[in-house]
C-alpha cells in the first residue's frame, strides 16, 4: 500500500485504522438501530433513535480517527483548535447552523411534527438536521393553513435572526373567528344566541380539552387565559352588524371547523325570517320622514325631537 499510494508505511498504518475503525462503527450503528427497530414501532422515536445514533457514532468517529493521526492529547486539542477557528472563519454560515441546531436541541423552540412559522414560512416540521430543518408548507396560496405539498429546507440560523412561531407547541389550541354580517334589521340579540350554540358545538370537547392542557403548559410558560369557552362579539359597522365567533381549536382542524360553523349559519338564517345577511350597499336616510323603526337594533321606538 505504502508503494501504490506512494505514502509512508506509518502513514499506510493509520489509514488502514482509520478504515477499519469506521466500518466498525457503522457495524454498531446498523447493529444498534436493528435491536431498537425490534422493539420500537412509532414513527417518531424510530426516526429520533436513528438521528441521534448516527450523531453519536459520527463525533465518536471524528474523535478517534484524530486520535489514530494526531498522537498526544495536546495535539488532538491543538489540532480541534485549528479546525474549529478555520470553520469559523470560512465556513460562517455552516457553523451558525450548527449553533442553530445545538440552541434548536437545548431550547427546543419546535419539535418534530410541531406547526411552525419562520420568516413568514408555515409548516409541519418533518425533518431536524445538522444544518437545515425542513418544514412540509401550509398556507401560502392555499387557504386556511392547509397543506401545499411543498417541501421547504430552511437553514437552522434563521431561528436566531427571524421570529418563529409556534402553533402547538406548549399550549396546542389556538384561537380562530369566524365573523358573520347581519343587517340592522335583524334581530341580533336571537342570532347571538344561535350563533353562541353553534361555537359551543364545536368546541365543548375542546374546551375541556384545552384546560388540562394549560395545565400541564403553565409549568413551562407564563399561561393566564380567562375564559377558555367561546364567545360572541358583536361590532356596529357602516354596512350592518357584524359578529364575530371567537373559539378555540386544533390547528389542523381549522377549516374543517369553519366549514361546519358556515354550514349551520347558513341553515340558521334561512330558518329564521328576522335574522338577514348583510353586505355593503348604499343606502339613503331621511331621520325627519323614516324615523326610527322598532327593529332597529332590536331597541325600542324613539320618538323624533
Amino acid at each position: 500500500m505504502s508503494e501504490f499510494l506512494g505514502i509512508s508505511e506509518d502513514a499506510s498504518l493509520k489509514l488502514l485504522l482509520s478504515v477499519a475503525l469506521l466500518i466498525v462503527l457503522g457495524i454498531i450503528q446498523f447493529a444498534i438501530l436493528k435491536v431498537v427497530f425490534r422493539r420500537v414501532s412509532e414513527t417518531v422515536a424510530r426516526y429520533k433513535w436513528a438521528k441521534t445514533t448516527r450523531y453519536i457514532i459520527t463525533v465518536i468517529g471524528i474523535l478517534l480517527v484524530s486520535r489514530i493521526w494526531f498522537e498526544g492529547v495536546g495535539a488532538i486539542g491543538t489540532y480541534i483548535a485549528l479546525v474549529a477557528a478555520g470553520l469559523v472563519i470560512v465556513l460562517r454560515e455552516p457553523v451558525q447552523d450548527i449553533a442553530g441546531f445545538l440552541f434548536i436541541m437545548w431550547r427546543s423552540p419546535f419539535r418534530l411534527g410541531d406547526r411552525v412559522e419562520v420568516n413568514e414560512v408555515k409548516g409541519d416540521v418533518i425533518d431536524q438536521g445538522l444544518f437545515k430543518f425542513t418544514l412540509m408548507e401550509i398556507g401560502n396560496w392555499v387557504d386556511a393553513d392547509q397543506s401545499t405539498g411543498r417541501v421547504v429546507h430552511i437553514s437552522n440560523h434563521k431561528v436566531f435572526s427571524g421570529n418563529v412561531f409556534n402553533y402547538t407547541g406548549g399550549f396546542k389550541y389556538i384561537w380562530n373567528e369566524v365573523t358573520v354580517r347581519l343587517t340592522y334589521e335583524s334581530n341580533w340579540k336571537k342570532a347571538k344566541e344561535l350563533l353562541l350554540k353553534i361555537a359551543q358545538n364545536h368546541s365543548i370537547d375542546m374546551s375541556k380539552k384545552a384546560e388540562e392542557e394549560l395545565m400541564e403548559a403553565s409549568s413551562s410558560y407564563y399561561l393566564s387565559f380567562n375564559v377558555l369557552t367561546p364567545t360572541v362579539y358583536l361590532h356596529i359597522k357602516d354596512y350592518g352588524i357584524a359578529m364575530t365567533i371567537r373559539y378555540l381549536t386544533d390547528p389542523r382542524k381549522r377549516r374543517a371547523t369553519e366549514q361546519s360553523i358556515h354550514e349551520e349559519v347558513l341553515e340558521m338564517i334561512q330558518s329564521h325570517d328576522d335574522i338577514t345577511w348583510a353586505y355593503p350597499t348604499s343606502r339613503v336616510y331621511r331621520s325627519e320622514i323614516d324615523g326610527k323603526d322598532e327593529n332597529w337594533l332590536g331597541g325600542e321606538r324613539v320618538p323624533l325631537k
